[in-house]
C-alpha cells in the first residue's frame, strides 16, 4: 500500500518498538543475497512519542543505524505496524477494475473504521470468492495520514527517499512463507508490545489481526506473579522461556494467563479460517519474533492448537555470507519485517 515508485536499489527499514533494523538485498537467481544489515536498540517510547526531543532522538538513531549498515542508497521501503493500520478481506461483485476502484472508494467507510479523508486506503484483488462465483475477494488496508505523513517528513528530512510503505504483516508473510505453498498457513509474529496473526491461503493473507499481547506482557506477568524485578523477569524468559520442565515450572505458570489469552485468539482465528474456507486446512503454524525464540513456546502453540508449529526463518530465501551467519543467528527471528520489505519486487 502507499507509495509505489519505479526505482532501482533500495533498503528496508523496520522501525520496531525496541529496535531499528536495516536490510539491503540483491537478486541472486531465484533468491537473494544479503548486502547490508544492521540493528540498533532504542528506547520503547521513541517509536510512538510525539515529543520533539523523542522524535529528534529517533531520527538520530535511524541515521546511525543506516550509517552502521554500510547502505549507500537513499531509497527506502518502510513498514507500518499492524497496530497503526486496519486490514480486512471483503467480498465484492466481480466487475471491471475501474468500476471496482469506484466501488471501494465510495464504500470505504463500510470496509475500514477510518474516515476516507483522514486515511490512505489501498486495496488488491486476491482471488475469486470461494462461496460465490460472481464475487471476488479484495484485501482492503488503511492507515491514518497523520502516521504516514509524520514518518515521511522525518525520513525526507534525513535525506531519504521513501519508495514504498507496506503493512508489517504483509512483509512478514513474504519472508516466512515457503515457496509454492497451496494450503493455509498461520503466521504468529510476537513483538515486544503486540502479536500479529496472519492467516494465508496460498501466498495471500486472508485474515490479519493485531493482539495487544507481546513479550512485555509476559515480562509483566512474570514480574508480578514471581515478585521479581522486570529485568530479571526478562532475562529468565529469554533463557528458559515457557518450558514447564524449567525452574520447576514456576516461570511457565507465571505467564499462563497471558498465554491462554493469546492461544484462545489463535484458536478463534483457526476456527474462522475453517468456516470461511472449508476443506482447505491450515498445514502449519509459522512462528516468528519472540514466539519463535522463547524456549517452549513453539511446542506449546502446537500442543494447544492441534496444528504443527515451527520456528520460521526470514532468511530462507536469502544467501547470508558465512562470516555473518553466527552474528545473525541470535537475532534471526527478529528480522522478518525488514527482510520481507527488502524482498519486495518492482517497488
Amino acid at each position: 500500500m502507499g507509495i509505489k515508485k519505479s526505482i532501482g536499489d533500495f533498503f528496508a527499514l523496520d522501525i520496531g518498538t525496541t529496535a531499528l533494523r536495516v536490510v539491503e538485498l540483491s537478486h541472486s537467481g531465484q533468491g537473494w543475497n544479503l548486502k547490508h544489515y544492521a540493528v540498533k536498540p532504542i528506547e520503547a517510547r521513541l517509536s510512538e512519542s510525539t515529543a520533539e526531543a523523542d522524535k529528534h532522538n529517533l531520527a538520530q538513531a535511524i541515521s546511525e543505524v543506516v550509517a552502521t549498515s554500510g547502505v549507500r542508497t537513499k531509497n527506502v521501503a518502510i513498514g507500518v505496524p499492524s497496530s497503526k493500520m486496519f486490514a480486512s478481506v471483503v467480498e465484492v461483485p466481480n466487475v471491471p477494475k475501474a468500476e471496482l476502484s469506484a466501488t471501494i472508494k465510495y464504500q470505504a467507510e463500510n470496509y475500514v473504521p477510518m474516515k476516507p479523508d483522514e486515511a490512505k486506503i489501498d486495496w488488491a484483488v486476491i482471488g475469486e470468492s470461494t462461496t460465490d462465483r460472481q464475487k471476488i475477494e479484495v484485501l482492503v488496508a488503511s492507515v491514518l495520514n497523520s502516521f504516514t505523513e509524520a514518518r515521511l517528513d522525518m525520513l525526507e528530512e534525513l535525506g531519504f527517499n521513501v519508495v514504498a510503505i507496506e503493512p508489517d504483516a504483509l512483509a512478514v508473510t513474504r519472508a516466512l512463507l515457503p515457496d509454492g505453498v497451496q494450503d493455509g498457513r498461520l503466521v504468529i509474529d510476537m513483538g515486544d508490545s503486540s502479536t500479529d496473526l496472519v492467516l494465508t491461503l496460498g501466498s495471500v493473507p486472508r485474515l490479519i489481526r493485531s493482539l495487544p499481547i507481546g513479550f512485555s506482557t509476559l515480562v509483566k506477568s512474570a514480574k508480578q506473579n514471581l515478585n521479581i524485578e522486570e529485568q530479571q523477569a526478562r532475562q529468565l524468559l529469554l533463557k528458559f522461556g515457557v518450558s514447564p520442565d524449567k525452574l520447576e515450572g514456576q516461570l511457565a505458570r507465571s505467564v499462563d494467563n497471558s498465554l491462554d489469552q493469546l492461544l484462545a485468539e489463535v484458536q478463534k482465528s483457526l476456527k474462522f479460517f475453517a468456516t470461511k474456507y472449508p476443506g482447505v486446512g491450515v498445514g502449519a503454524i509459522l512462528s516468528s519474533g519472540y514466539s519463535a525464540s522463547l524456549p517452549g513456546l513453539v511446542d506449546l502453540i502446537s500442543q494447544k492448537s492441534g496444528v504443527v508449529s515451527q520456528a520460521a526463518t526470514p532468511w530462507q530465501h536469502v544467501n547470508v555470507p558465512s562470516n555473518e551467519q553466527a552474528n545473525l543467528a541470535p537475532l534471526s527471528s527478529q528480522f522478518a519485517v525488514a527482510v520481507g520489505l527488502a524482498e519486495r519486487i518492482g517497488v
